[in-house]
């Protein structure tokens, strides 16, 4: 068994993250990588990684378990619409349903582009490449995350536009929010929200300081990927062409099909 190493002596100085690397073959997250590393589950050139923060070269060796890396597989991403009583994890030990045991048996190992909570639905992107999940994730990215939101309550307009300024709620600043009211039904109205963050319950965090309760969340669009009219549990792979078009990956640009994405503008 290959012996640990301090990360100076375990690999090249020059390359990609081993992270990134396992991420890109398919088999991980890149926070689920370096849970790997921590674990010695992971060595390059024959010896254990102990930290991260290791760059490795396009013609190191690299094993997990023992076994080598597979190379990676062209980028794919896939739209599914998630149902509402789902959690975004591969094991629950409450034993509750998971989006990742819902999915197609023909479907290779995938990673979610962020998450949904459990009582929220809608869109959810997936990919074969980690490293792509966590691009996409970052607010960096700039992409503008669409709901359909149900709320109990009468929103005021003037306090849903005074979103876009930001607001900060129990010490947490949350950037700028695009919140408009769509109709008023009784005790319950739809707005639509943008917003290009996704903190953790964000939506429902910023609809509770406006003194709303929200019922209902339904993600219709991730950047210029939507929902549209996949059934709930429907799986739509996006074209490759799609792919290298909106997310400039020329690893992706193999292969042709027609746009199932258009640009939200």
């Amino acid at each position: 068994m290959p012996a640990p190493a301090s990360e100076a002596a375990s690999a090249p100085v020059a390359g990609e993250r081993i992270a990134k690397r396992l991420a890109r073959a398919g088999l991980c997250s890149r926070r689920e990588a370096e849970r790997w590393i921590a674990d010695g589950r992971v060595a390059v050139d024959g010896v254990v990684l102990t930290s991260p923060a290791v760059a490795v070269g396009a013609q190191a060796r690299i094993t997990v378990d023992g076994r080598p890396l597979p190379a990676a597989e062209p980028t794919r991403l896939w739209r599914y619409h998630k149902a509402r009583g789902l959690i975004c994890t591969r094991s629950d030990p409450r034993g509750r349903p998971t989006v990742f045991a819902d999915l197609p048996a023909k479907l290779p190992r995938v990673v979610s582009v962020g998450r949904l909570d459990i009582t929220s639905e809608g869109l959810l992107l997936l990919t074969n490449d980690g490293a792509l999940a966590r691009r996409l994730e970052l607010p960096a990215t700039g992409w503008l995350r669409s709901y359909r939101v149900r709320v109990f309550g009468r929103p005021d307009r003037g306090r849903l536009e005074a979103l876009a300024r930001g607001v900060t709620i129990d010490g947490i600043v949350y950037g700028p929010v695009d919140a408009a009211l769509d109709r008023q039904r009784g005790g319950n109205a739809w707005l639509t929200v943008g917003l290009r963050e996704g903190k953790n319950r964000e939506v429902r965090r910023l609809m509770a300081h406006l003194g709303l309760t929200v019922n209902r969340i339904i993600r219709v669009a991730y950047g210029p990927f939507e929902l549209g009219n996949l059934a709930p549990g429907a799986v739509a792979e996006v074209p490759r062409k799609v792919i290298a078009e909106q997310i400039g990956l020329e690893t992706a640009a193999r292969g042709d099909g027609r746009a199932r994405a258009s640009r939200r503008r």
